[in-house]
């Protein structure tokens, strides 16, 4: 995915596009607004993350503009303007959020990844990751076109893990979302739900989706 970053301050800017580049993203840098404009209205990103101020056009009137032209692309407010005013304006003219600086950069990508999972969402009723599709209404699940039959359980495993793509869950939050139950350590129950779903999930793919961070969780995500 393409991220456009508009920000006047070089080191804010580098620090910037070197953490996302390195979370996977294609990242374009503008220094100032009237290009920022220019290249977020004539090339296509999936998010701008924007500053307010800055020279020659400030953030507010930039977003202005992108929503005149483009209603789709998400849109990031990074600013250290932190009054209340400015946060409700900058949400009133259609960004997705808003995060003042100072920030962390953890924080930073979780939001983006956290908007752009939007993107995934067709009608509120399909995800759609990579190879995978899920329509969450007819319980329906294809990798690659091919149909793959799940339980009701090993169903709502995927569709807890595609829903919040990108972010790593606990067996204890696992447990407790799909199987209304209190995780104890001693029952591996989330573990053998997760060997199933990767059997059906990934096995037959070259593209493994479901991943292991050990000693924090799960999660599922496109490397």
């Amino acid at each position: 995915m393409r991220i456009l970053v508009i920000e006047d301050d070089i080191k804010t800017a580098d620090y910037i596009k070197k953490g996302l580049s390195s979370s996977g993203f294609t990242v374009d840098v503008m220094h100032n607004g009237e290009d920022g404009l220019f290249a977020a209205t004539h090339h296509p990103y999936d998010m701008v993350i924007l500053d307010v101020m800055m020279p020659k056009l400030d953030g507010f009137s930039v977003m202005e503009k992108i929503r005149e032209q483009n209603k789709e692309v998400h849109v990031i407010f990074l600013t250290a303007c932190d009054a209340v005013e400015d946060k409700v304006r900058g949400l009133e003219l259609g960004a997705d959020d808003y995060l003042v600086k100072p920030f962390s950069f953890a924080e930073l990508l979780a939001r983006v990844r956290s908007s752009l999972r939007r993107n995934n969402t067709k009608n509120n009723h399909e995800v759609i990751i990579a190879d995978m599709k899920i329509d969450l209404i007819k319980h329906k699940v294809e990798r690659d076109g091919v149909r793959i039959d799940l339980s009701p359980k090993e169903f709502a495993l995927l569709v807890l893990l595609a829903q919040r793509d990108g972010e790593v869950l606990s067996r204890t939050y696992i447990a407790e979302a799909v199987w209304d139950i209190n995780f104890d350590s001693d029952t591996n129950v989330v573990d053998v739900a997760i060997r199933r779903l990767r059997q059906k999930i990934d096995d037959p793919s070259d593209n493994k989706l479901i991943h292991t961070v050990r000693g924090m969780g799960y999660l599922i995500e496109d490397r």
